[in-house]
């Protein structure tokens, strides 16, 4: 007899990340977490979780492993649109 696995995972879409991916975000909280991840450029030290998690994901983006798009970017760019016009009409 088959057994079930739990219903937490969605069936349809799979794994949004894979473990490529995964390991990249690993790598760089252990990074973060020890004090030797740096930014880009600057090579200032990273401090704040979220900016790791990123730039793992970005490495992960560039070595081709899957990871979701990003589309907060496109959503907060229409918003700002929008409220300025509603604005520039009310002066008038």
């Amino acid at each position: 007899m088959a057994t079930k696995k739990s219903s937490s995972k969605k069936s349809s879409g799979g794994r949004k990340y894979s473990p490529k991916a995964q390991k990249k975000v690993a790598r760089v909280m252990r990074e973060k977490k020890s004090g030797t991840l740096k930014s880009g450029r600057s090579g200032k030290k990273v401090t704040s979780r979220k900016q790791a998690i990123a730039i793992g994901l970005s490495e992960a983006r560039k070595a081709g492993a899957k990871v979701p798009k990003k589309k907060s970017a496109a959503k907060k760019t229409s918003a700002k649109k929008s409220s300025a016009k509603k604005s520039s009409s009310k002066k008038k």
